[in-house]
């Protein structure tokens, strides 16, 4: 995971994540920005959350689960390894954890908790405020080297090849209705979602089903073989449409590419051009 910039200013959903009925699936660690309202559970190796992040299900994290002051989970948090939670914290369901717990003051977990190691009662400051707190003093002195290897040593401990985390940004809200941020977007190949997607600028990398529509007001990416089963609007940008994708649905922005095999259902309306473009393939 690079850290030239502030790890949550964008949303990054990583290759292969589903949003199945319930939760959010990916093979990586989830990362949630303070404010946030997640309406699914989620799954991943390690989850983190910044406070006052409200979760819709439950959290399944293979490795371990940090949850800062005021979040609310609704149903349970099944942790595989340590797991730290905060003062304040809500959990709607049971907490087990396989290995160390610690937590804070006037946790609430309505059907109790399991832990098979220390259990250890205090309140040091929130383990993803110091995060990122200190990842942002290293940015500003210039120490990319050290920030980098900080989260390296954070999200990839177990000796795992390297995955890139999903990353939901600061008072974001993801949803089976809408997935609403103030940033970039970026998705990456073979995710299925389910929502409409709302950002700054989207990117969608190659063979994805979005069942949503794109609404951005900069530049919008679909990459080869994606199916955008919606609408796909940008107030101030560029469209490109990459080779063999399709948007079932109508297209609005200033110009609008196509590349060979790209298919738009509906109206198209460009106050720019409208192009059809070449694929490196077709150049090789």
């Amino acid at each position: 995971m690079a850290v030239r910039r502030d790890p949550l200013d964008e949303l990054v959903v990583p290759d292969g994540t589903q949003a199945k009925e319930v939760a959010l699936e990916t093979g990586g660690d989830v990362l949630v920005g303070a404010r946030s309202t997640v309406e699914f559970g989620v799954r991943g190796r390690n989850v983190l959350a910044g406070e006052n992040v409200d979760f819709g299900g439950e959290i399944e994290a293979d490795g371990d689960c940090r949850l800062d002051m005021w979040c609310d989970v609704a149903a349970n948090v099944l942790v595989g390894q340590d797991a730290y939670i905060g003062e304040r914290v809500h959990i709607g369901g049971e907490l087990r954890v396989a290995g160390d717990l610690d937590i804070g003051d006037d946790v609430d977990i309505e059907e109790g908790f399991e832990a098979n190691g220390w259990i250890v009662i205090r309140n040091p400051m929130p383990t993803i405020v110091f995060l990122f707190v200190y990842l942002k003093h290293l940015l500003l002195l210039g120490e990319e080297d050290t920030a980098q290897r900080l989260i390296d040593e954070l999200v990839d401990d177990d000796g795992e090849p390297d995955a890139e985390p999903l990353v939901i940004p600061r008072n974001a809200t993801v949803g089976d209705d809408a997935w609403r941020v103030s940033t970039p977007a970026t998705i990456g190949s073979d995710c299925r979602l389910h929502g409409n997607v709302r950002a700054e600028t989207i990117e969608v990398d190659t063979d994805c089903d979005i069942f949503g529509s794109l609404r951005a007001r900069g530049e919008v990416t679909v990459g080869e073989g994606t199916r955008i089963h919606g609408d796909l609007t940008t107030r101030d940008g560029n469209v490109l449409i990459e080779a063999d994708a399709r948007v079932l649905g109508d297209v609005s922005c200033t110009d609008l590419e196509l590349r060979p095999g790209a298919e738009v259902d509906g109206t198209i309306r460009a106050d720019g051009e409208i192009t059809m473009g070449t694929s490196e393939r077709d150049l090789e």
